[in-house]
């Protein structure tokens, strides 16, 4: 039997070696357009930062050690340029040699990712990716050429810009980041991340929002606004699309989204051919529609995935994806699992949102770092719907653990059950998990009822009374217009201060908030708390993207 993997790195090289280690017998011929069979293509934007010193640490096979260990048929700069599902049948270009010949298939596995644009400046200004060993080369070669910090412009904010952009700072350069919205991050909610917008601009990097690059001449990035910013070099990170193109010569079917179509066990719509990695869709954990989900453990399970199915030894199907992405920026950790509350509210979806503020581990053990939590629950269900983290220290461990939730169906209010190691240079008797879910499981119940911060202002128009319950020198350091402050510890005495009619409560991050509420609402009361209390209200009334979620009132 005779199987042609088209692309290698996650996807080709993880359905190629499981598919040895399940037969032994087969011909498996793995064909690379680039210079590279297997690198660590997450890794190349370290290597510009100097983070990854040597080189050959990025190159973790070669064909000639994937033929020794696996005997793999590995042929790099080989492009398959044409697929003949009725002969089965790959036509495939030599690169070097210039000539075209054919290969025929039992089984044939599409896995060749997504591809990104040049954009405007190619041509003019040295424009580049992050995508690849030969990317990295030329990216550090003209950084070394120039004279004095190198003038950098990055397009796009998303994780591979970031990481762009913290590792070309690394360099000494001058960094320029343009970004089409109104926000970093488009995936995260305008409050979680306004912290990163910060640390960015407080490193000096020069963001331009709600702009794009239109054009260029030599020495010179010209923005949409009219501005005109000096570059000696563009890293084009504003996107991919998927590599789908032979899949549509061949008569695969395309899915809505452009990516191919396969199904649970990752095969297309002709039974001999397979496909895994950027260019496919997967299943949206959520809604179960088909989505885009660029991620490497993605395309490694389904490499996975794809080798078990042609091996015939296996039945188990594909997980569906929860999109779980993680990034750090400039001593940041930015972590995302399931949907934004942005895409919520645009599927019309509704939600319950809970904001906590914890430390990394116990407040009294020195270097506990605060973090801001954002949880995202189905309030007919419990379920959870997504989350988001952004902190120093703790990060990942967190929404690994939710992101475990979410697929084994542990509910918010479950995650207050949780047994989760302790000490107190880890974590907290009650962990930062524990504590989102204790928060969920008081609203569910309705102890307590919470407003989010972009219904703030429409609820004190409507005439409800803000109460500060934060101490008087917190309040004096800056505070919410409109509030009242009576410190928590005078609440009690002082309640007949109060107006009558609706009252909101709130202190820093929402805990003494939580109490405020209980006490208030025992003594007859009707009484809300801000949800994250002052805090996440700052976040998100000074963030540089609360449109999509400030037209929502009551």
């Amino acid at each position: 039997m005779r199987t042609i993997i088209v692309g290698g790195v996650a996807g080709g090289m993880s359905a190629a070696t499981r598919l040895r280690r399940l037969d032994e017998q087969r011909h498996i011929m793995v064909l690379e357009r680039g210079s590279y069979v297997s690198f660590a293509n997450c890794g190349l934007p370290y290597h510009v930062g100097g983070v990854i010193e040597d080189r050959s640490a990025l190159l973790l096979q070669t064909p000639k050690s994937l033929a020794a260990r696996f005997a793999l048929d590995v042929r790099v700069r080989h492009e398959v340029i044409a697929i003949d599902p009725a002969t089965q049948t790959v036509t495939i270009r030599d690169l070097d040699a210039g000539m075209e010949f054919e290969a025929s298939y039992d089984t044939l596995v599409l896995a060749g990712g997504s591809s990104a644009g040049v954009g405007p400046t190619a041509g003019i200004l040295p424009t580049h990716t992050l995508r690849s060993v030969d990317d990295v080369d030329r990216v550090l070669e003209i950084l070394g050429s120039v004279d004095g910090p190198a003038r950098v412009t990055v397009i796009g904010a998303g994780y591979i810009g970031l990481e762009a952009v913290e590792n070309l700072l690394a360099r000494g350069a001058l960094v320029t980041l343009v970004q089409r919205g109104p926000q970093i991050l488009s995936p995260l909610d305008p409050e979680m991340v306004t912290p990163v917008e910060r640390v960015l601009r407080d490193h000096g990097v020069d963001l331009r929002l709600n702009t794009t690059v239109t054009g260029a001449r030599p020495g010179i990035a010209v923005l949409s606004d009219g501005t005109e910013v000096p570059t000696d070099l563009v890293i084009e990170a504003s996107g991919v699309h998927p590599e789908s193109g032979l899949a549509r010569g061949a008569g695969l079917t395309i899915g809505p989204t452009g990516g191919i179509s396969v199904d649970a066990r990752q095969r297309t719509s002709d039974a001999s051919i397979y496909a895994v990695g950027d260019g496919v869709e997967k299943i949206d954990a959520l809604d179960h529609t088909p989505a885009l989900i660029t991620m490497a453990g993605l395309a490694n399970r389904h490499g996975r995935a794809a080798a078990d199915a042609i091996a015939g030894v296996l039945d188990a199907e594909a997980a569906s994806a929860l999109g779980t992405g993680i990034v750090g920026v400039l001593g940041l950790t930015i972590a995302t699992v399931g949907w934004s509350e942005k895409r919520l509210r645009a599927a019309g979806r509704e939600r319950t949102v809970i904001h906590t503020h914890p430390s990394s581990h116990a407040g009294y053990y020195p270097g506990a770092k605060q973090m801001a939590v954002k949880l995202l629950v189905d309030p007919a269900d419990d379920r959870i719907l997504g989350a988001q983290i952004v902190g120093e220290d703790g990060v990942d461990k967190r929404i690994d653990v939710i992101a475990t939730a979410m697929t084994g169906g542990i509910t918010a209010s479950g995650l207050s059950r949780l047994e989760l190691a302790y000490a107190p240079q880890y974590g907290s008797a009650k962990d930062p998990i524990n504590l989102a879910g204790y928060v969920a499981d008081n609203v569910r119940a309705g102890t307590t009822r919470t407003t989010q911060w972009h219904k703030l202002r429409a609820r004190q128009e409507s005439g409800d009374t803000l109460i500060d319950v934060r101490s008087a020198t917190e309040f004096a350091s800056g505070a919410i217009p409109g509030a009242i402050n009576i410190p928590l510890d005078e609440l009690r005495a002082r309640h007949a201060e109060l107006p009558d009619g609706p009252l909101i409560v709130h202190c820093q991050v929402g805990q003494r908030g939580h109490t405020a509420s209980r006490l208030l609402t025992q003594l007859g009361h009707d009484v809300t708390n801000l949800d994250g209390g002052y805090l996440t209200w700052k976040a998100g009334t000074t963030s540089t993207s609360p449109a999509c979620l400030t037209k929502e009132t009551r």
